[in-house]
């Protein structure tokens, strides 16, 4: 009898729990029924074909101590540190320490001076045609940086060991066998200021800003699209106008910024009497904007240079636009189009900034889409078209590696003007596991038109072969060489060989 009232107990509990459930859930169903929702919410039925199966390991047994060592197997990831570290350190662990209200209670100053960048020397064998070389150059690159709070800083660039693309440097073989030469600098070749005037006028009001408004000025560098239409540091003012977005024309991000430069322009299209760059002689004015949309970005930009001193016949007017977007799980493609007009130079004399480029960049997605990427590259140069500003390598310099020098020895390339040419690079790059890279690639160009045209700095069709192997053998030291070779019509032909050791801090 004892044994059958437990059970009726249990039974009775369990009837008793039931009910609550199904009067909770009446309960529940009723009260659904009386929510107020927004007019652009509504209720969606549930369908279980929304949610994937539960993993399946089968063939791979299921293992606790691997899902654990996805978070307690991590560790630090070593990182060069800098030549000189004082004050607040970049990326390091631990709580920070108190911040000063010098600037505001709303925009804390955590003073923090760094000194960083990398030394590089390379020994070399360049025939660049005209002549040929047997080099070691060293080159060392020191960047300046004064942190004040978490969107102000002053910053500062220097490359103490060359000035004017002229290298410390011996020179063992070749016209000049026991050349050598040590080549100082000590200008800044940047020195600028940058901040967010939203946050500054945060500090200072001590309440919070509607807007940002980040700007900077001073020698300052400005690079756009990949410094294929702006590369070049002139002393200015800039600033932006970002994060905006638009629902009726489906843009989730644009950004605008607005340059002007007063002094320092470089720009190969304006030369002064002697035929050297007039970068002391030239102002830049203009905007670039970025714009997130049609499955991809958008970048344009516009830009007015004038020459000053007698140089007002090199003016002329740059447009640029661009588009990028990838193509399925195929094809990333980004196709640029820069237009140099309205330059009217004395007596007829032949422009320097009167054309147009379209450049079109191309990268397979392979199965392994971070680490092996074939590309192929192409443009067609009608005149001389020119980019924005720039004092680093051609408008083709990014096509490929048979179209870049190294900044160092004199590393031979192929023309890199796209004036009155076209042609293209086509290669691979290949990473192996984040750990090493080679790229090989062969490119060429043919000119347009008659080999006898005045201003092309191409003299006639030109075609190399080429390759690059980087192999890093610290977290501060860099391994790598080079070797091209080049094939020119109407010209003697190229050859580079070469060998670097980078030390970075």
């Amino acid at each position: 009898m004892l044994m059958f009232k437990i059970k009726a107990s249990r039974s009775g509990i369990a009837s008793l729990v039931l009910g609550l459930a199904a009067g909770a859930s009446l309960a529940f169903a009723a009260q659904a029924a009386d929510v107020k929702m927004d007019e652009g919410s509504k209720i969606v039925e549930h369908s279980s074909t929304v949610f994937k199966p539960d993993p399946d390991y089968k063939e791979t047994p299921y293992s606790a101590e691997a899902q654990r060592n996805i978070y307690g197997g991590k560790s630090a990831v070593e990182t060069p540190r800098p030549l000189l570290e004082l004050g607040r350190k970049q990326y390091s662990e631990g709580p920070f320490e108190k911040g000063s209200d010098f600037f505001g209670k709303k925009n804390l100053m955590f003073p923090g001076l760094s000194i960083y960048g990398d030394w590089r020397t390379a020994v070399a064998y360049n025939d660049n045609g005209a002549g040929e070389v047997g080099r070691v150059a060293t080159r060392l690159n020191l960047d300046i940086d004064l942190k004040l709070t978490s969107t102000e800083r002053i910053h500062a660039f220097l490359r103490p060991l060359d000035q004017g693309g002229n290298f410390t440097r011996i020179d063992f073989s070749g016209d000049d066998e026991a050349g050598s030469e040590l080549v100082t600098d000590a200008n800044l070749q940047t020195l600028f200021f940058e901040g967010d005037l939203g946050s500054i006028a945060t500090g200072l009001s001590d309440s919070y800003s509607g807007f940002d408004l980040p700007f900077s000025f001073g020698l300052m560098p400005l690079v756009f699209q990949n410094g294929i239409w702006m590369d070049d540091a002139f002393s200015g003012v800039a600033f932006s106008i970002p994060a905006r977005n638009s629902a009726a024309l489906d843009i989730s991000n644009m950004d605008f910024t607005f340059f002007a430069g007063l002094d320092k322009v470089t720009s190969p299209a304006i030369t002064d009497g002697i035929g050297d760059q007039a970068d002391h002689n030239v102002n830049i004015y203009g905007a670039a904007a970025f714009v997130e949309a049609n499955r991809g970005y958008w970048e344009a930009g516009y830009a007015r240079l004038d020459g000053r001193d007698g140089l007002d016949e090199f003016d002329f007017h740059n447009v640029t636009v661009a588009h990028t977007r990838r193509f399925r799980a195929l094809l990333s493609n980004s196709a640029r189009v820069i237009w140099s007009f309205g330059q009217n130079r004395d007596n007829n004399v032949q422009q320097t900034a009167d054309g147009t480029i379209i450049l079109i960049e191309n990268s397979l997605i392979t199965s392994k889409p971070s680490t092996y990427i074939p590309y192929f590259n192409f443009f067609a140069g009608f005149d001389r078209p020119q980019s924005a500003a720039r004092d680093n390598g051609g408008i083709l310099k990014n096509v490929g590696i048979n179209f870049e020098t190294d900044a160092l020895t004199g590393y031979p390339k192929l023309d890199d003007t796209g004036h009155d040419t076209f042609g293209g690079a086509v290669g691979i790059n290949y990473l192996f596991g984040l750990d090493r890279q080679i790229v090989a690639e062969v490119a060429g160009l043919k000119i347009r038109g008659s080999q006898n045209d005045a201003g092309r700095a191409a003299a006639g069709d030109q075609f190399a072969v080429g390759v690059r192997y980087q192999q890093p053998i610290s977290k501060t030291w860099i391994l790598r060489g080079d070797a091209m070779a080049g094939f020119r019509d109407a010209a003697d032909d190229l050859l580079g060989v070469r060998f670097e050791v980078r030390r970075k801090f």
